[in-house]
């Protein structure tokens, strides 16, 4: 239905004739007639009736009057609204499981701060799979593990590998240890396997998994050990054992997709580090409690 023609309807139903409802709208009397005779084909109903010389509304035309009014207060409140609307900045980011709960959260209210109309879509995935996805033009932003031997990307904080376990089993005394890892391309998956082999200490791997999530399950659970960042751990108790090998400190890095389209600079990257760093440095470190055996 054409929303001049409802218009044109509620003046009739206001003014009671085609006469004044045109002068109302600011059309001819024969365009408001023409409007009329197409409203009552579109809803195959008869809106007027003649009474003497006078033309009322019909029932139908009763009924369809409380819907034309709110149709129309519907559309000029639409059409308000998306013109009141500021534009959306599309934002694009991959994050590893292991950072959904630490990293994050705060690096989302930075990004709020600069697009206040965001639409941020995220993907959790692992960190060679974020660079995968910012490689081929998938993603804008990237949440990762900097590799050992690159300095790619601008530095959001680094955290010491850590041992984990559950102080309520005693999966860290048994032969072959059990430990849960992340995949093989994780450095703690390497560390942890190395270690362990250069020590001659019998081991099983009970999962390898790319999701942190995951692997806080297993060892919550008291089946396995596992090696995982000490932001990652969550709920879970780092275990001191010095006869465990050390695990490495990582840099969580942020990396952009280097396209025209893509709406983080390199400056809007490094002054976003800037200021989470700033973050993390003035608030306050909670004490963690040290499982030891």
């Amino acid at each position: 239905m054409d929303i001049d023609a409802l218009r044109s309807f509620l003046a009739f139903v206001e003014t009671g004739s085609f006469t004044r409802a045109a002068k109302q709208v600011h059309r001819t009397q024969s365009a408001i007639s023409m409007q009329m005779k197409k409203l009552e084909q579109d809803l195959n109903k008869k809106l007027f009736q003649k009474q003497g010389r006078l033309l009322n509304l019909s029932h139908d035309g009763q009924v369809f009057a409380r819907y034309a009014k709110q149709l129309v207060q519907l559309h000029d409140e639409t059409v308000k609204q998306m013109n009141a609307a500021q534009p959306s900045t599309l934002l694009r980011l991959g994050c590893p499981d292991d950072y959904a709960e630490s990293v994050l959260p705060k690096l989302i209210k930075l990004l709020h701060k600069c697009w206040p109309n965001l639409d941020l879509q995220i993907t959790c995935t692992p960190s060679n799979r974020v660079k995968i996805m910012i490689d081929s033009g998938h993603l804008d932003l990237g949440i990762i593990t900097r590799s050992s031997d690159t300095e790619e990307g601008y530095t959001l904080e680094s955290s010491q590998g850590v041992w984990t376990y559950n102080p309520l089993f005693n999966a860290h005394r048994i032969e072959p240890l059990p430990i849960a890892i992340f995949q093989r391309d994780c450095r703690f998956h390497q560390a942890a396997t190395d270690g362990l082999h250069k020590q001659n200490r019998a081991f099983k791997i009970i999962a390898c998994s790319g999701s942190a999530s995951a692997q806080r399950g297993i060892v919550r659970s008291g089946v396995a050990i596992g090696a995982m960042a000490k932001l990652s751990i969550g709920d879970l108790t780092p275990l001191d054992c010095q006869s465990l090998p050390a695990l490495p400190i990582v840099d969580i890095v942020l990396i952009r997709a280097n396209s025209s389209q893509n709406p983080v600079t390199d400056i809007t990257c490094l002054e976003l580090c800037q200021s989470y760093i700033s973050i993390n440095n003035a608030s306050e470190k909670k004490p963690s409690f040290i499982g030891t055996y």
